[in-house]
């Protein structure tokens, strides 16, 4: 079987070494070009990248050459994955997609734009039924696709298998972010040490804006939100890896059997596993019994970062309760780009 060739951009931050290990030696996937900054075009991978991802970098992407983001230095792949920051993600993609480029990006520009998939796969892998249409809306040559905010990513597994539960109903959400979600450099140590901040620039909005569309459902070619009326506050705390949200879903006079919940929970399956996708969890939705989990130092590897877990599952006084725990730079970002991938070339839109 041909593999993809692909190019990726972004390929020396934290999700881009992500992306390069995932990469690396995938069975139906070739990366063949990596970008980065001005500064970094023509070194050697290995010379350009601060690698901080355990053991070395991969023999087959060290000596890649950094190439620019300009479309001519693209031009020959069959898709260009971002791990691009936000703030410069925008034009530089919209470049190549007008030009002909199939982008699949982790940047929040584009996410809520009604002719752009935003894609967790085993969650609405259907909304790339949206590709059929979008070069026409959009005067494009090529194909966007976008990856939801990490910690939307995380929420959204458990609240498909549970989505008539939630639906028409308030959800208060409190998420304990990890000092990675915010990249590298993104939150000095002497802010972060023993301390909590309960406040995320623009994350709280993202988050409850993002749950709607990606939980929603296609009709005559456009997204339908769902009706989920979500109050979120983000805080960030001294974890180095994984993304945790305290979900309560307001049920009221509802009959809960937390019981069933569990079984849907641990039974929930999607195209993915059905297709047995090289980067697909085997169980996406892992349910822990124990009182005092899920912990960031047990659980966030658990499916090689794919899966997520679930626990502290309570129905009490009309509240249904639960803790989800996500590893935020594989199933958050880079992994979930890499499946997007994936079930697109199961499906043949690339």
């Amino acid at each position: 079987m041909d593999k993809l060739k692909v190019s990726l951009l972004g390929a020396t931050g934290m999700v881009g070494q992500k992306m390069v290990k995932l990469l690396a030696k995938h069975p139906q996937l070739e990366l063949v070009k990596v970008s980065a900054s001005p500064s970094k075009v023509g070194k050697k991978y290995r010379e350009a990248v601060r690698w901080i991802e355990p053991g070395d970098v991969s023999e087959e992407v060290a000596d890649l050459p950094v190439v620019s983001t300009n479309y001519e230095d693209h031009k020959d792949v069959d898709v260009v994955l971002s791990a691009l920051p936000n703030e410069i993600a925008e034009s530089i993609e919209l470049e190549l997609v007008r030009k002909g480029k199939v982008v699949i990006s982790n940047a929040s520009p584009f996410r809520m734009d009604p002719d752009v998939p935003l894609i967790n796969p085993e969650v609405n892998w259907e909304h790339l039924e949206l590709l059929k249409h979008q070069k026409q809306r959009k005067g494009w040559e090529g194909l966007l696709v976008k990856n939801p905010n990490c910690t939307a990513a995380i929420i959204s597994l458990p609240i498909k298998p549970l989505l008539d539960i939630f639906r028409n109903k308030k959800v208060i959400i409190t998420t304990l972010q990890s000092v990675s979600g915010a990249g590298y450099n993104g939150v000095p140590y002497m802010s972060i040490e023993g301390n909590v901040i309960p406040y995320i620039k623009g994350e709280e909005d993202k988050i409850a804006k993002e749950l709607t569309k990606l939980t929603g459902r296609v009709e005559d070619g456009k997204i339908v939100h769902e009706s989920l009326d979500s109050s979120v506050t983000s805080t960030r705390v001294p974890t180095r890896v994984g993304h945790m949200a305290v979900i309560n879903v307001i049920a009221g006079d509802e009959k809960i059997n937390l019981n069933e919940i569990k079984e849907r929970l641990k039974n929930f399956k999607s195209l993915p596993q059905i297709k047995k996708l090289p980067t697909a969890p085997e169980r996406p939705i892992i349910v822990r019994d124990e009182e005092d989990r899920p912990q960031p130092i047990l659980d966030v590897s658990n499916e090689n970062g794919m899966a997520v877990t679930v626990g502290r599952l309570r129905h009490e006084n009309g509240v249904l309760r639960m803790v989800v725990l996500g590893d935020n730079l594989v199933r958050g970002a880079a992994g979930i780009t890499v499946l997007t991938l994936e079930v697109m070339k199961a499906l043949g839109y690339v």
